[in-house]
């Protein structure tokens, strides 16, 4: 299907780019979405006659999600959880906390912005994680996870 893309997409294209992709990733995703319309001769012309709205309100999503990313960026998110003797977790640290201890010291960010590349974390200690606010904006975070006594 092809399809014309109303906002820059990793591995997709940039704004305004007519790309084919498969027709399930179009209906179900792309489209419902807003990231995309069908690329019909219609939809061309009127795309090409919002197009400096859309770049200009692609711009200002930038530019917020760098401020935000200016203030996290030094940040280090503190975590309690019960650990036993040799700091080994009772259960694990996820996006989902990290993003809600985000939320708490006032940045609005999703779990599904937070990338946790090795997955959920399952002991004591200092690690990395990805925050990634825009498509051109990913922040390193660190996160400290300390242990309760049991």
């Amino acid at each position: 299907m092809q399809i014309i893309l109303l906002e820059k997409i990793v591995n997709l294209g940039a704004l305004g780019d007519v790309v084919k992709v498969k027709d399930g990733y179009a209906r179900n995703y792309l489209i419902p979405s807003g990231r995309a319309r069908r690329a019909t001769a219609t939809a061309v012309a009127e795309f090409e006659a919002r197009r400096a709205e859309l770049e200009k309100a692609a711009a200002e999503k930038l530019a917020a999600s760098q401020a935000v990313g200016e203030k996290i960026g030094g940040l280090v998110v503190t975590l309690s959880q019960k650990a036993g003797v040799d700091g080994r977790l009772f259960g694990s640290i996820t996006n989902q906390d990290i993003a809600a201890q985000l939320v708490k010291q006032g940045f609005e960010v999703s779990k599904a912005q937070v990338r946790m590349p090795n997955g959920p974390l399952k002991a004591v200690g200092e690690y990395t994680v990805s925050v990634s606010l825009h498509t051109d904006v990913n922040i390193e975070l660190s996160v400290k996870v300390d242990g309760e006594a049991a």
